[in-house]
């Protein structure tokens, strides 16, 4: 069975412009990757968790921001990774200065056998749809396609 991961894809309008809150992955592998590298706040979940509580529980742990309104449902992308991953949409705010998110550890350098934690997710922005699709993972460019379409009347 391939993994799934289940997120939260935040939006607002800003002087009439669509803005996106994106996070960046921590951990020494993405540390100086930027184009491509941003992703909606998601994670992975096992198969007896619901995929919406999933998503709601990753973007509170890796955001520490709130959750509110309606929730669109967007279309689950195939990663080339092989994993799926569902996300809704909903319209919120967030200061990324107060991002706070959970941690992981991992033996770094390579073949220490030093364990080091790292953020999860080490920064967020906000970002105009054009500059998202520049700063975004390349499978999950379809999430904010979906999301111009929902929202233009």
């Amino acid at each position: 069975m391939p993994k799934r991961s289940a997120g939260l894809l935040m939006y607002r309008y800003r002087d009439r412009v669509l803005e996106v809150f994106l996070v960046h992955p921590g951990g020494p592998f993405w540390a100086k990757k930027d184009r491509g590298a941003w992703s909606i706040p998601k994670g992975e979940f096992p198969p007896e968790e619901d995929a919406l509580a999933a998503a709601r529980r990753e973007f509170a742990e890796e955001t520490g921001c709130a959750i509110q309104g309606e929730l669109l449902p967007l279309t689950p992308r195939r990663q080339p990774s092989g994993k799926l991953i569902t996300a809704w949409a909903f319209a919120g705010d967030c200061d990324p200065a107060a991002l706070r998110s959970n941690t992981f550890s991992l033996e770094w350098p390579p073949n220490s056998g030093r364990q080091q934690e790292f953020p999860e997710i080490d920064r967020a922005a906000w970002f105009t749809l054009n500059e998202a699709k520049e700063k975004i993972i390349p499978g999950q460019l379809g999430f904010l396609a979906e999301l111009e379409q929902l929202l233009t009347p």
